[in-house]
Parts: C-alpha cells; sequence; structure tokens
C-alpha cells in the first residue's frame, strides 16, 4: 500500500501532565466553598476585582519563582510585539499591576478579593499540579500592622465559617524583619546575597515537608529527592546551618508586652537577649534595627488580636513561619489544619498548611516610584476543599438528579409538547431535561434514567396524549418497591410508584412527590 493511501493516525487523547480535568461534584464542592469565603470577605468589607491569567513578564519581573529566563517557573510565550508573556503565578503580583495602572482611580486603602487558576511550570507530583486555584484578599494602602492583624483575624473567621472547628487549626504569625535580621547577622544582608537569601528563605520553607534534616541539605550543599533529582543548597556554613535550625525550633511566646525565646533566652522590658539561644554575638542581633522592628511589630500583633478575643488558640507567634516568596517585607502568616490524616503511605500526619500571606510594602512600589504599602494572603482552594472533605464539612448537600422528560414520538409537535412540559417543570425551579439521545428505542431512556438516578420520569405516548394526560413515574420510589416488596400486602400499602395525572397537574404532582422522596431520605429511608 502507498504512503498517500495509508490509514490516518486516530488523535490520541491525553491530558497534560500536572493538570486535572474537574467532574461536577468538585466543581460544586469549589462554589459551596468560595460562596462561604465570600461572605466572610465581605463582611469584612472586602470588594471582588478579577486580573487576566497573562500579565507582562516584566511586571512578574524579579519576582518569578526560580529565575528571570521567561519560562523558568511559568509558562511564558511572545506576543506579536516579541513581548514576553506569562501565566500568573499568583494573584498578588497582577493586584499590584492593577492598582499601579489605576492608582488615581483608587480608594485607598483598597480592600479586595479575588480567586482565579495560578500556573507553576514545575515538576508535578503526587498532589502537585500545575494549576490549582487560589483566594486572595488584600489590603493596598494600609501601612500599619492593625491590618496584618485583622488579615489574621479573617483568616481564623473564614476557617470557623467553613466549619473547621477551634483546636483544628491555627494561624501562625511571624515577620521577615525577623528572618532578615537573622540572616544579616550571619552575612546575608545586602543585594549582592540576595540570591543565597532567597534559597535559604525557601528551604526554611521546607521544614514542614522535609523536616530538619531535609531543611539541613538545603541550606548546605544540596538535596536529592526520592527520584533522584538533585536541588541545589544555599551553601551555607555548618555552623549558620545550626544556627538557623535552632532558631527554628525555638519556641516564641508573648507574655503581655514581652516577647522572648523559650530556650534560655532572656528578656529584659521588651528588649530580647537571645545569647542563650543564639551561640554568636547576641547582642550583635538585639541591635539589629530590622529584628527589633520585626519583634515591636509580632507585639503590636499580639495586644490587637488577643484585644478582640483571638487568642493563642487561633492565632499565635512561630519563628518558623517564612513563606517563600522574595516580596514579603513584613509580617508572613500561614494557616496551618492541626488534624491528623492518613498520608498516601498510610501513616499519621498533620494536615498542614492550607493558605497564607503576610506584607509586601514593595511590590506596588516598582511600578509606582513612590511607597505603597500592602498585606494579604492567599488560601489554596484545593487543599482547603480536601481536608473539608476530610471532616465531612463539604457536599454533604446532594444534587439531585434532574426529572426526565422521556420522549415516544420525534415529529415537530410532539417534541414541542414534551419541551413544553419540560420548561414548565424548569419554571418551577425543578431540575428538568427532555431527552436527546434515540428516543426510538424507549428502553434506552430508561436506562439513562438509572444511569443519571433521575428520581422521575414523565411519559406521554399516544393514549395519553389523546386524553391529555401524562405518566408520572417515581423510579426512586419504583426501585425500592422492586427490591424490598416481598407479599401483595405489603405492595397496597407501599406509595404508587406510578400514576396518570392531567396535563394541567403536572408540576404540582411532580413536587409532591420530590417532597415524598426527601422525606424518605432525611428519614435514611
Amino acid at each position: 500500500m502507498s504512503d498517500n493511501k495509508k490509514k490516518p493516525q486516530k488523535l490520541k487523547a491525553r491530558l497534560p501532565r500536572g493538570f486535572v480535568d474537574r467532574e461536577a461534584a468538585d466543581i460544586r464542592a469549589v462554589n459551596e466553598m468560595t460562596a462561604k469565603i465570600r461572605e466572610v470577605y465581605e463582611r469584612y468589607g472586602f470588594d471582588p476585582v478579577e486580573t487576566p491569567l497573562f500579565e507582562y513578564t516584566d511586571a512578574l519581573g524579579k519576582f518569578l519563582p526560580d529565575s528571570d529566563r521567561p519560562n523558568e517557573g511559568v509558562f511564558s510565550l511572545q506576543d506579536d510585539d516579541e513581548q514576553w508573556m506569562s501565566l500568573r503565578y499568583d494573584l498578588t503580583a497582577p493586584l499590584a499591576r492593577h492598582v499601579a495602572e489605576n492608582f488615581n482611580d483608587i480608594q485607598l486603602p483598597y480592600r479586595t478579593y479575588r480567586a482565579g487558576y495560578v500556573f507553576r511550570n514545575e515538576k508535578p507530583g503526587p498532589g502537585r499540579f500545575r494549576q490549582f486555584m487560589q483566594f486572595d484578599a488584600d489590603s493596598v494602602g494600609a501601612p500599619g500592622v492593625q491590618a496584618d492583624a485583622e488579615m489574621c483575624m479573617m483568616m481564623a473567621d473564614t476557617l470557623e465559617a467553613l466549619g473547621i472547628k477551634r483546636g483544628d487549626y491555627v494561624i501562625r504569625v511571624n515577620n521577615r524583619k525577623v528572618l532578615d535580621g537573622v540572616l544579616e547577622a550571619i552575612g546575608l544582608g545586602g543585594d549582592d546575597k540576595a540570591g543565597q537569601r532567597l534559597t535559604v528563605l525557601r528551604a526554611i520553607d521546607k521544614l514542614d515537608k522535609f523536616g530538619p534534616e531535609g531543611v539541613r541539605l538545603l541550606l548546605g550543599e544540596g538535596r536529592k529527592d526520592e527520584s533522584g533529582d538533585f536541588t541545589k543548597g544555599a551553601g551555607l556554613n555548618s555552623d549558620d546551618i545550626t544556627l538557623l535550625i535552632g532558631f527554628l525550633h525555638s519556641t516564641v511566646s508573648i507574655q503581655s508586652r514581652e516577647i522572648g525565646f523559650a530556650d534560655g533566652a532572656e528578656s529584659v522590658g521588651t528588649k530580647l537577649m537571645p545569647h542563650a539561644l543564639f551561640p554568636y554575638d547576641g547582642n550583635r542581633l538585639v541591635a539589629n534595627e530590622r529584628f527589633s522592628e520585626g519583634i515591636a511589630e509580632l507585639s503590636t500583633i499580639r495586644t490587637i488580636v488577643h484585644a478582640s478575643d483571638y487568642g493563642p488558640d487561633r492565632i499565635k507567634i512561630d519563628p518558623s513561619v517564612v513563606r517563600g516568596l522574595e516580596y514579603y517585607t513584613g509580617p508572613v502568616y500561614e494557616a496551618e489544619l492541626t488534624f491528623d490524616v492518613t498520608n498516601e503511605k498510610g501513616e499519621k500526619v498533620v494536615f498542614g498548611s492550607v493558605g497564607g500571606g503576610g506584607r509586601y510594602d514593595g511590590l506596588v512600589s516598582r511600578f509606582m516610584g513612590q511607597p505603597v504599602p500592602a498585606t494579604g494572603f492567599s488560601i489554596g482552594v484545593s487543599r482547603l476543599m480536601t481536608a473539608l472533605k476530610n471532616l465531612g464539612k463539604l457536599g454533604q448537600d446532594e444534587v439531585l438528579a434532574p426529572v426526565l422528560v422521556t420522549v415516544m414520538d420525534g415529529d415537530a409537535e410532539a417534541m414541542g409538547r414534551y419541551q413544553r412540559f419540560t420548561q414548565a417543570l424548569r419554571n418551577e425551579g425543578i431540575r428538568a431535561e427532555m431527552y436527546q439521545g434515540n428516543w426510538k428505542k424507549f428502553g434506552n431512556q430508561l436506562k439513562y434514567a438509572d444511569r443519571r438516578n433521575c428520581p422521575i420520569a414523565i411519559i406521554q405516548g399516544g393514549d395519553e396524549r389523546a386524553n391529555g394526560e401524562v405518566q408520572i413515574k417515581d423510579l426512586i420510589e419504583g426501585k425500592r418497591l422492586s427490591g424490598e416488596i416481598t407479599d401483595n400486602t405489603e405492595w397496597r400499602e407501599a406509595r404508587v410508584a406510578q400514576i396518570v395525572v392531567p396535563e394541567a397537574e403536572l408540576v404540582a404532582r411532580v413536587k409532591e412527590i420530590l417532597s415524598h422522596q426527601a422525606e424518605d431520605r432525611a428519614r435514611g429511608k
């Protein structure tokens, strides 16, 4: 056979790696969850805004996740004018661009929320996708840490509105100024150390995932994962690594207006004397201005949240909170779920983080040439949805399948009549559909109804049409009767599974049957 006569190859249907198709149940669960989140955000006075999926790559700038190469960490393409555009990596950088571009028309503080997909050009893995949804809230033009404190309180209220009880979550708070002060003290201050500093922060941010030894490797020469892939480390010496690991394991407590590290550190007034925790010159750290500012801001946040009855069981100070992105400049916070789940290895583990954020005073300023303070947080929608399903807090409201209007005749007049029945049901708020397949095989219509778990089928053949009537078949009751009824007495006492009614009574009788079915479900029948 010649090449010209070869049978063409069928296109292979395949899902790109790191992406997922979403089915009806997950879509409805997300809608249910985001509606509750919106209600909390609106109550706090936040308004919605939406930005596009693509931004010019230079608008993301140095805040790209891994390097300045357009396709490293983000998905990028060139426009027809040869400008690089990238799918957004998060929802914060696009907001900064939006605020800067519309600055003269925006009322500050600009309190806004938005939900949408973000994209990461990273290696996919179990539970790690290249496209996922975030739900963000931000306050731009709010310089005081009271805005950060309110963000933490709103995170706590959001989790509780979703049904997560106190004791099953905590909002952990730290300050990047504290972290930057520590890094400066070990020689990682200044612009020339920005890359190494970011590598260190990202390593610290993996504490929950890799544990102390994994972070120790990332702070040093690097770490090889189970697949053999190697991640280059920050290249710190062993003394600095030991110091940082010790810092992460310190327990921060707030007593009155004091913040102290519990590992033997001495606190005097509002000053921290950390020489017991840090084996090098502790006085040098106390003298670090950024470190001192961070401690003072944490103390203020503690005062505000405690005054509003958000105790440490809901919002607490924790020095291990980092947040991996470079643009954070002050308080950073993480929403962590503290209950146990079973992982893919059958091990009991704490569920962990479902969102977080912090202050990013420099992000909008890049476009403005003037200071524009901002703070905000982001919820990982898919991860939080998984948590809520684990708790049985999502998808409990069953979505009823549609009433099926069957088709017994295919001429235009009959189709118009069946469609009229369908619309009459829909107009009364009843989910309904007219069968769209091959109507000539009626048995297939009932099989379709069974697979769809339709509660009711509407049938009108020639005899019913002549009498102006319709059959209403209670498919749920019919299925129960066929499986449970064993004698004539039970059959007579059972609810009738099929009735014939005038067309004018169709909607009322369907409502009546649906009501009976709802009562049966409520009784667990």
